[in-house]
């Protein structure tokens, strides 16, 4: 009896849609723990008077924007047989979009809080959760880079560049929130914010950059 063996079609075929799956496991804990991460964030960041903290909790719903985003084009790569640009341009301006956003709105409060002299009543919580959230930032990015390359997508590769940079901004809380716990400084918080609201930018002009078909720098796509 002739054993039935998949042509190199067939298995590529195979092999696109364990990737596909993959990344979709991927946008969805990535959104989910977005979800979580900033909600806790945004709580102890109000509770405790951080706006570094606050601020990390408003860049993780950003990411739970650009996860859904990046979910909806992995759902509509898997339903239509690979057809992705139309998808992955919607997906890199919905990133793009929020981390402008973001980055206006940290400025903002940062000055506003330097005005006024607000300092953290604590930082603890802003500690525990940035090193939580750079283990989890390093498998997620890492995991979504090797799908990102297999694929050839540059939608999903800018989506773990964001988680990239959701991992500098955790190692940013952390050194902002150590040092206010160490010397008690109140603008440690607010320089903090705006090194988040910088890395914000940054990567909402690479997002938009390449909605338009422009190629991504090794500075942030190769690393």
């Amino acid at each position: 009896m002739k054993k039935c063996i998949p042509s190199a079609a067939e298995s590529g075929i195979a092999n696109n849609n364990k990737l596909l799956n993959r990344a979709l496991l991927l946008a969805v804990i990535t959104v989910y723990y977005n979800i979580i991460e900033g909600l806790v964030s945004v709580i102890f960041g109000i509770t405790d008077e951080t706006i570094s903290l606050f601020g990390f909790g408003l860049d993780s719903f950003v990411e739970v924007v650009s996860g859904i985003g990046i979910l909806h084009m992995i759902i509509q790569m898997k339903n239509h047989g690979g057809s992705k640009d139309s998808f992955e341009k919607n997906a890199l301006i919905i990133t793009g979009v929020s981390f402008y956003i973001l980055a206006f709105g940290l400025v903002m409060t940062s000055i506003y809080n330097i005005y006024i002299g607000n300092r953290p009543v604590s930082t603890l919580w802003g500690i525990i959760i940035s090193v939580i959230s750079i283990i989890s930032m390093l498998f997620l990015m890492r995991a979504k880079l090797d799908v990102g390359r297999k694929l050839d997508s540059n939608a999903i590769i800018s989506d773990a560049n964001c988680t990239k940079t959701c991992l500098y901004l955790s190692i940013i809380l952390l050194i902002s929130s150590l040092l206010f716990e160490i010397f008690k400084i109140g603008y440690f918080d607010s320089i903090g914010a705006i090194g988040l609201a910088y890395y914000s930018f940054k990567e909402g002009k690479e997002a938009i950059g390449k909605s338009k078909g422009n190629g991504c720098s090794c500075s942030s796509c190769c690393g």
